[in-house]
């Protein structure tokens, strides 16, 4: 009795109080009924024999909402943002943020809608927030990562659909995931006109580690590189503002230059440092573009287009950005209704395109994003990939005006003066030692970003950021070539573990750690930057290459091939691979020339048709099935995309092919029956 007289006292107390919340009135003093807005809706008698019932309705919730009556028939705008957590008025957290790309893009979507109604428009505001692939990496989190996208932009474009009566979109979004798929949804979306806003970057600390680099203090701290304290600041510190985007050069970052190469931001929007004046300034500005785009007439559909997509590939190269979009700029492509770029259309990119800025992970000095932006940015880019010949400037941007317009202004700009001098003052930087010269960049060693190796253990292709492959195990000319034994793993724990000495036999320095099961089927394609990013910060960690089906984060560094062609569980030829097997991993860093090759096995060398008969003949790797923690979600994600295109075809829903497999898989079903 006295056990069930405390848990009812402690269950009243729990649910039951007298002490006022929001003010001094008693807790159980509940009305029935409130008054109600003041004043009467703005109805005419056309509005009453044309207007749905639906947009009458709107006109109701709107005033209920607290919107002045009188003011109920502005154009109305819709501002999507990925927003999450909660924060008080003094920017404290009442509730976390699952990353801080997220954490404060609320301020741009409050500075954006002032901006909205201060000219007379509607301002709506709708939320689809975003998960973080850092807080994922190597959890099961990872596996919802990518297909979050898919799901994220259906949702945005449902949410557009539901307004119909918004005239303009507006789009706020920093990170990962959630920028692609805003990107993606407005571009499916794209017969109104439409702005994206990115969320920028954090800064890094004043003194410690960037955020890439802190992913590793576990495996640095097991092989006795750091100490436990140090481990402990370190981790503390490396987020040296609240919000943005990381400070790298990864797929958040370069998701914010392609939206900006697009022309679907603002000139110089890309990598606004978070939670400052010129930040703010943007989705300010923005807001007021939109009014103009939609006072001209001017749609989305008429910025994004196979030119702009052309442009955003070639300052993807000229910047070394993340392989991730290659997954993303072939989603947005399709969205939009245009040719998705292919792996053809990429590595002639590439071959064509220098890379020529020096901006973290690629180097050679590791720049973080914030010193990018004030080097000029995107714009800055451009201007010298004009000089070379390479962009279409006749394109459309979503200021109304074309490319070569845009970068005339720039050119001449007192925003370009100040920036570039307040880098100087500020950091003792040179902006063109951030944006480099194409030719001073040649001369600096810097090589072009990406290339597709093929052989026999993928020969439907596969990926790697040749640029991060550390210069010293590359040879003279160029070309990194590694021969050493397969260490196979079929869970990125297992391979960690390794990595850190705490599992048998230990990965040693010439080891080629052959990741598989990891791919779309197997994982939801995850990514694996937990891998890389201890490899590049181990003494000895340049001396292992990494094969998988999986991906790489965008700040991923090192001789690491991902994307492997097919993949393990769609009976890649990687699925057969076996321990102590001799690999070839051979990478022209000039030329963007690759391939991935069996050899041999631990006793003897093979030829190449001796090498293709036993992988023919091959059983694939015990133990090698889809993850058990896959859910049906990500299940039903990865069959959906394998019949979209897979993962050169950017992992979309290509609905006319689906319902045709649908279609012919029912049908054969039937005649089986």
């Amino acid at each position: 009795m006295t056990n069930e007289g405390s848990a009812s006292d402690k269950l009243t107390s729990l649910l039951e109080s007298n002490t006022p919340i929001l003010g001094p009135s008693d807790l159980m003093d509940v009305q029935t009924k409130g008054p109600g807005p003041s004043g009467a809706l703005p109805l005419t008698d056309e509005i009453l024999r044309t207007w749905s019932s639906g947009d009458l309705f709107g006109l109701t919730q709107n005033a209920g909402m607290g919107w002045a009556p009188e003011d109920l028939l502005g154009p109305q705008y819709l501002v999507l943002s990925t927003q999450g957590g909660m924060r008080a008025e003094d920017g404290s957290p009442i509730a976390l943020g699952y990353h801080t790309g997220h954490w404060e893009v609320g301020l741009l979507v409050q500075a954006a809608s002032r901006a909205i109604k201060e000219f007379g428009g509607i301002p709506f505001a709708a939320y689809c927030s975003d998960p973080c692939d850092g807080r994922s990496q190597g959890t099961t989190g990872m596996f919802d990562s990518l297909p979050y996208r898919n799901d994220a932009a259906m949702v945005i474009r449902r949410l557009i659909r539901s307004l119909p009566t918004r005239l303009g979109l507006l789009g706020v979004a920093t990170c990962d995931k959630g920028l692609p798929a805003m990107m993606q949804a407005l571009a499916g979306q794209n017969e109104l006109p439409g702005i994206i806003v990115p969320g920028g970057v954090t800064l890094p600390p004043e003194s410690g580690e960037d955020a890439g680099k802190v992913q590793t203090i576990s495996a640095r701290y097991v092989h006795g590189e750091i100490t436990l304290e140090d481990a402990a600041v370190a981790g503390c510190r490396a987020c040296g503002t609240a919000g943005g985007g990381c400070q790298f050069l990864g797929t958040a970052a370069t998701s914010q230059v392609v939206a900006e190469a697009l022309g679907m931001t603002l000139p110089h929007a890309a990598l606004a440092p978070s939670g400052q004046a010129i930040w703010v300034d943007n989705a300010v500005r923005s807001a007021n573009a939109l009014k103009r785009l939609v006072d001209q007439k001017l749609a989305l559909k008429d910025i994004v287009t196979d030119a702009s997509v052309r442009n955003a590939m070639i300052v993807h190269a000229a910047c070394g950005g993340s392989t991730n979009l290659l997954l993303h700029i072939p989603a947005i492509a399709h969205a939009a209704g245009l040719q998705r770029p292919s792996v053809d259309d990429w590595s002639e990119v590439n071959r064509l395109v220098p890379r020529f800025v020096d901006v973290l992970p690629n180097g050679p000095a590791n720049h973080p994003t914030v010193q990018f932006f004030l080097a000029g940015g995107v714009p800055e880019v451009m201007l010298h990939l004009r000089k070379m010949g390479l962009l279409d400037t006749s394109v459309l941007t979503v200021t109304g005006q074309t490319l070569q317009d845009v970068l005339d202004w720039w050119e001449q700009s007192d925003r370009r003066t100040k920036l570039r001098a307040r880098l100087q003052e500020y950091d003792g930087i040179n902006p063109d030692d951030v944006i480099i010269s194409p030719s001073e960049a040649v001369q600096r060693g810097m090589t072009s970003t990406v290339c597709f190796p093929q052989g026999n253990l993928c020969p439907e292709g596969s990926v790697i950021k040749a640029t991060s492959i550390d210069p010293t195990v590359v040879d003279d000319d160029g070309v990194y070539r590694k021969t050493g034994p397969a260490r196979v793993f079929t869970s990125e724990r297992d391979a960690i573990m390794s990595i850190k000495g705490q599992l048998e036999p230990k990965l040693q320095p010439g080891d080629i750690l052959v990741l598989i099961g990891r791919g779309p089927l197997g994982t939801g394609m995850e990514e694996t930057y937990q891998l890389t990013s201890a490899l590049k910060f181990l003494k000895w960690g340049k001396e292992v290459a990494i094969l998988t089906d999986a991906r790489f984060s965008g700040v991923s560094t090192g001789a690491c091939i991902g994307h492997v062609g097919p993949e393990a569980l769609a009976n890649g030829p990687i699925g057969r691979v076996q321990d102590g097997d001799r690999i070839e991993i051979i990478v022209d860093r000039n030329k963007l020339t690759g391939s991935v090759n069996l050899v041999g096995t631990a006793e003897k060398e093979l030829t190449p048709e001796q090498a293709q008969a036993m992988l023919d003949s091959r059983d694939t790797w015990p133990g090698l099935q889809e993850d058990a923690a896959l859910h049906s979600d990500t299940r039903l994600w990865a069959a959906l995309q394998k019949v979209g295109g897979g993962t050169w075809g950017g992992c979309v829903y290509d609905v006319d092919r689906i319902v045709e497999t649908l279609e012919a898989g029912a049908k054969a079903l039937s005649e089986k029956a």
